[in-house]
Parts: C-alpha cells; sequence; structure tokens
C-alpha cells in the first residue's frame, strides 16, 4: 500500500511542496496537484519534479474541457518527461459551476467524453501513427465542413518517456464508477468508507471490473483523510480532531448543488444516512453552515479518517486494504508531519506483511 497526499489549490504552495520534500524522505510515495479555477496544476507539477526526486507526482485533478484532448495528452507528455517517469494523469469533469461558469464551455456528456480523452491520451503517447479519432464529444482532425478543411493528422513530435502514463478517473456517479473500473489505471473516489462503499459504488465496480482489459493490471484505488497518531486521541480528544472535517463535508454534502442535484448528498443517503442528510442540507441551503457541520455523522468521521492510537490506526489501515485501497490518501495534522508520515509508515508495513 503507499501513501499519498494531496496539495491544496488555494495557497502556500512552495510551502507545501518543501514539505512535501521532507514527506518524501519519510515515505511519502505520490502527491496529488488540484485544480480549480485556482493557479494550474500544471506549472505546480513541474515545480514538484525539480525538487523532489522519488515521490510520484498527479494531478488532482485537472478538468476534460478546458484543455483539447490532444494538449491533455501533449501535457501529460510533458509532465512525465520533466518528472522522469513519475507522474500520473489524474481526469474528472469537475461540475458545470467551473466549466460554464468559469470557461465558457457546455458541460455535456461528461462521461464520455473522459473516456474519449482516455483514448485520444493512450493513442499519442504510443506514437504508431498520426491522430485520428472519430468519437460522440472528439472529432480529430476536424470533419469536413467544419473549420478551414485544411487539418490534417499529425502525430506528435517528441517521442514520450513512458508509451502509457497511468490515467486515474475521479468519478462519483455509477455510470462514470463503471466507466473507471472498466478502462482507468486508478480511481480517486471520495468520502470513501471501507465498512460502506459497497453500498455506494459496489454493483458499478462489479460491472466495469468484469470488463476490464487484463492488460491494465488491478485497478489502483486511493482513499482515506486526515491523519493524527498519538495514544492520547481517544474519546473526546480524538473527537477534538475529527470535527476539522465537519465543515468540508458540510460543504459537499449541504452546498455543492440544489436539492436533488447534489452527488455528495446521494453519496450520505447511500451510506444509511437519510436524515441527517437532509438536515444537512436543509440548514446549508438557508445559510446555518455550522449547524450543518454538527449535523455530520460522528461515525462517519470516524471511519473515513485515520485518527487515533496506534493501534487502533493500525485496525483502520486493515479495513482500508481489505476494501481494495492500494493507496492511502492522507492529510497529517498536528506539529510534527514528518514524524506522523514515518509513523504511518511503518504500521502500513506492519499490516502489509
Amino acid at each position: 500500500m503507499k501513501l499519498s497526499m494531496m496539495i491544496n489549490y488555494a495557497g502556500g504552495f512552495k510551502e507545501s511542496a518543501a514539505r512535501v520534500v521532507e514527506l518524501e524522505k519519510a515515505g511519502l510515495d505520490q502527491v496529488w496537484v488540484a485544480e480549480a479555477y485556482s493557479f494550474d496544476a500544471i506549472s505546480q507539477i513541474g515545480y514538484l519534479a525539480a525538487v523532489t526526486n522519488r515521490v510520484e507526482i498527479g494531478t488532482g485533478i485537472v478538468n476534460i474541457y478546458s484543455r483539447s484532448a490532444a494538449l491533455m495528452a501533449m501535457t501529460a507528455a510533458g509532465c512525465d518527461y520533466v518528472s522522469d517517469g513519475r507522474f500520473i494523469l489524474g481526469l474528472g469533469a469537475s461540475g458545470p459551476q467551473v466549466i460554464e461558469g468559469f470557461h465558457g464551455i457546455p458541460y455535456e456528456k461528461p462521461m464520455q467524453r473522459t473516456k474519449e480523452y482516455m483514448d485520444v491520451c493512450r493513442e499519442v503517447w504510443k506514437r504508431e501513427k498520426a491522430l485520428e479519432y472519430s468519437g460522440k464529444t472528439i472529432q480529430i482532425p476536424l470533419p469536413d465542413g467544419e473549420g478551414t478543411g485544411l487539418g490534417k493528422p499529425l502525430k506528435i513530435i517528441n517521442h514520450p518517456l513512458r508509451s502509457s502514463i497511468p490515467i486515474w478517473w475521479a468519478s462519483l456517479m455509477e455510470k462514470s464508477v463503471e466507466a473507471t473500473a472498466a478502462y482507468a489505471d486508478g480511481w480517486l473516489p471520495i468520502m470513501f468508507i471501507p465498512e460502506k462503499f459497497q453500498h455506494v459504488w459496489g454493483n458499478p465496480l462489479k460491472a466495469g471490473l468484469a470488463k476490464r482489459d487484463p492488460s491494465l493490471g488491478r485497478l489502483e484505488i486511493s482513499a482515506g483523510g486526515m491523519l493524527a497518531i498519538d495514544e492520547s486521541l481517544t474519546g473526546d480528544a480524538q473527537a477534538k480532531i475529527l470535527d476539522f472535517a465537519r465543515p468540508t463535508t458540510a460543504l459537499y454534502v449541504g452546498g455543492m448543488g440544489a436539492r436533488g442535484k447534489n452527488f455528495y448528498n446521494d453519496i450520505a443517503h447511500a451510506y444509511g444516512y437519510e436524515k441527517e442528510a437532509v438536515a444537512i442540507q436543509d440548514l446549508y441551503l438557508d445559510g446555518k453552515k455550522k449547524e450543518a457541520a454538527a449535523e455530520v455523522p460522528g461515525e462517519w468521521l470516524e471511519l473515513s479518517n485515520l485518527v487515533g492510537p496506534r493501534g487502533y490506526i493500525k485496525e483502520r489501515v486493515g479495513a482500508f486494504k481489505e476494501a481494495g485501497v492500494t493507496v492511502l490518501s492522507v492529510n497529517p495534522v498536528g506539529p510534527d508531519a514528518v514524524k506522523t508520515m514515518e509513523t504511518l509508515r511503518s504500521i502500513v508495513d506492519e499490516v502489509g506483511r
């Protein structure tokens, strides 16, 4: 089981990069750079590639609208080159608020578009022939009657370092999760509870894996949450740390979408937190954010994060591993992130024996 962490897109990137350098020495295996309507992720990937040596560097995620499919392939090949083969292309659809509101592009056919982006990227990286692709959302070159008519198939000039760069899909809804299991190298779920995730995604994962090409290998899965390891973190002390996750969980479950069109609220329902899901959304949409956060079930926070004494964390790591998680994604909190990561690395190694 590998260890990963996400870099926040809101600010302090250079400080975060310095932290990654130290955590790499402590056992960190992957770092993911987010991109919303923030600084772009790609420039930061290049920076991280220059200051690290071993850690894999992924986009977590870049959307499949604001860059053309061919540019996505070129960009990934460039990131893989400057990182000496340590790049992971994390793709996702984002949402209509960002795609239409910030980029001015229609939010159409997100699942189909993601799959076609994957197809185009893989064709470009193989560099076997000039790029031609005819899909439902992508036509390369432009069809007759569109544009100037001067477009012709081209092959990427440089030879990519790897002909197959890992593609991870941040999917959420059933059909997209099924497609992820069938076609992607890895899956980036959100709000993952090892003991309950089958209630949400079990059937689509099973259906997708049944169609998976064996040449892709196993489906990598990254999940986790806050990380704090100390013998004192029981009872109220543990709950106090877990409370840090309440505002973000309430934002997603209550505020990321309208009533009836909030995927994260749907997840809460599927997990069995129906009453809480309704209460969180009603309070959040009424502007009562603190009250909404208070309604987030403590069980949810406990099971989706790793906060507690060493023995308890070992049990939780085992639960994530049993659920099929291959990359434990964590956000160390506390005064000594390096020591905490070193401790987790030793626990994961124990569980893997």
